[in-house]
């Protein structure tokens, strides 16, 4: 049908992988895995149903690593197609294989019509609406939906995972529609016009051009499968739509939790308050896993400080606002909900979402209902909740820096000419204003539900709402994280010649190199990238996170130790 291409990388180019192990979270919710720039040959990932880490699904989603199928996994398929084989030749009926679907499920499909059937399922749920899925979340839902193909369940040919997989390696990449899934039976529209390009239908990115999905399968040398029983609603019934926007904001937003403890300590700095806080004694009094890894964070970012130094005799404040004070309580409690949303996703992309369910050791077809995106549906908008409140507290220490009666001695809105120049204050009205809206989206969608499929369909998760308005609120959250990263440096000028902690002087610098200080007023969002506000977000997903990070083991016994560091 296609032959495979052997594609490398230039030497020059790198990829973010993780280190060892790393690839769940521990038992005892463990910080996020360790990442690592490697370089040269493409990483190959082979699909056998297994769980996938988010750091595997963005790698793949972001052309970084290559996907194969491994034998046992193709045998598994070949022992499930024959399963749905036998029974159209047998003549039973099954649904699914040869019944219609949802409501019409209780209609009997002649052989002869199979074909058709499958083929008018995918055109006739193919009805999404609004802005296409990113390119890289497109990749995530094929490789998601390759993986669940691969557990042998679906009773699919290994051709039609092949297919999948040939469009990740050329880069077809359908167009998606993101609005139209409830979430129950899975994510029927977006893998609905995923499905209509396998099948050289519907729409396709290739090499930056929209075309028709044909056009696009014959410039990529793929041959369009012909569907048979059972094999369109094998493409369809899933949460790969959720579980692949989700994820990868996800991932973005744990990168962005570690950024946020770095923005926190050096706002600390520029304000002269106090560590002792983050005392290792107090955290250990109440061990949760986040809280001792963020507090650890914040001492080895703030360590060696001279700021520090210079104010520890007669100082006359006792005690630090809470915004600043309780940095690991609140940041530790947004990683220990994102560890969790991570581990539900986690599960979720080595989970077989299909209905019904072929096992072939039986020669058994069974319907269920594993489609159903509640899980995934209540762990991104837990997540979105967290987020939204990650926002808040570091918009408090924004406010902090630039309001006179607040800032320590810092000039007004962080401008040497307050009055004819305004510095920072609107900076800090835009990081009130989208955390309004991230207010608004951290409504949580799951608690909806509207029945579809003429009542058959009675109950549904809205979980594609929930990952579409969780990237929403992480990328207001990247914005806002970056307003106050921007705002500290200023305030850290003023402080000078006394040198931050080591931690905090590296996230300066690195800040430094791209945004210059502000010695009379310009267009801030040009401090940000040179198109727009949003590209401050590959400051924070790459350079900052690269910055050393302790890695905290945390023992049964409620010890914990310094065990490594992630760079």
């Amino acid at each position: 049908m296609f032959r495979r291409r052997r594609t490398e990388e230039s030497s020059k180019q790198k990829s973010t992988r993780p280190v060892g192990p790393g690839r769940y979270i521990r038992e005892c919710c463990l910080a996020a895995s360790c990442f690592c720039l490697q370089s040269s040959v493409l990483n190959m990932l082979e699909l056998n149903g297994q769980r996938l880490s988010l750091a595997e699904i963005s790698a793949v989603a972001n052309g970084k690593d290559h996907v194969t199928l491994s034998h046992d996994a193709r045998t598994r398929i070949e022992k499930s197609r024959r399963v749905v084989e036998k029974i159209v030749a047998e003549g039973r009926t099954v649904y699914g294989v040869n019944t219609g679907f949802g409501r019409l499920s209780e209609v009997s499909i002649p052989a002869a019509e199979l074909r058709e059937l499958q083929l008018n399922l995918v055109r006739s749920t193919a009805c999404g609406v609004g802005p296409p899925l990113s390119e890289s979340e497109t990749r995530a839902m094929l490789l998601l939906r390759a993986n669940v193909l691969s557990h042998g369940r679906s009773g699919a040919r290994p051709i039609v995972v092949e297919t999948l997989l040939a469009l990740l390696e050329r880069g077809v990449v359908p167009v998606i529609p993101e609005k139209g899934s409830v979430g129950a039976s899975g994510d029927l529209a977006p893998l609905a016009h995923l499905a209509l390009t396998v099948i050289g239908e519907g729409e396709a990115f290739y090499r930056g051009e929209r075309m028709p999905g044909a056009e696009a399968l014959r410039l990529a040398e793929i041959e369009p499968v012909q569907l048979e029983a059972k094999e369109g609603l094998a493409l369809l019934n899933g949460t790969q739509g959720m579980t692949a926007v989700g994820g990868l904001a996800l991932y973005r937003a744990e990168q962005l939790a570690r950024v946020a403890d770095i923005a926190g300590a050096m706002t600390l700095e520029a304000l002269r308050d106090t560590p002792v806080a983050f005392d290792a004694r107090i955290h250990a009094a109440r061990p949760h896993a986040g809280q001792i890894e963020v507090a650890a964070h914040l001492r080895e970012l703030l360590q060696d400080s001279e700021i520090r130094q210079s104010h520890l005799e007669n100082d006359p404040r006792v005690q630090d606002a809470y915004s600043l004070r309780c940095m690991p309580q609140v940041h530790g409690a947004v990683r220990g909900a994102l560890w969790h949303a991570r581990e539900v996703v986690e599960i979720e992309t080595g989970s077989v979402t299909d209905n019904p369910l072929v096992f072939s050791e039986t020669e058994e077809v069974l319907s269920g209902g594993n489609f159903h995106g509640a899980p995934v549906a209540f762990a991104l908008d837990y997540a979105a909740i967290v987020l939204t409140d990650l926002a808040g507290i570091s918009e408090r220490r924004i406010e902090r820096l630039i309001n006179p009666d607040l800032n320590e001695g810092l000039p007004p809105f962080l401008t040497p000419h307050p009055g004819t120049a305004s510095g920072y204050m609107v900076a800090q009205i835009t990081a009130v204003a989208l955390i309004n809206e991230m207010k608004v989206l951290s409504h949580p969608a799951s608690v909806d539900n509207m029945p579809t499929s003429g009542g058959k369909e009675d109950h549904v998760s809205m979980g594609m709402t929930a990952a579409t308005k969780l990237r929403s609120i992480v990328d207001n959250a990247e914005h806002v994280i970056a307003i106050e990263l921007l705002s500290a440096a200023e305030g850290l000028e003023y402080r000078a010649p006394l040198q931050p902690g080591r931690g905090v002087k590296r996230a300066y610098e690195t800040l430094r190199r791209q945004v210059p200080r502000l010695t009379r007023d310009r267009a801030l969002f040009s401090s940000f990238s040179d198109d727009s506000f949003g590209g401050f977000h590959h400051l924070i997903q790459n350079s900052l996170t690269g910055l050393c990070i302790p890695q905290i083991d945390i023992q049964i016994s409620l010890e914990f130790r310094v065990s490594g560091w992630r760079l």
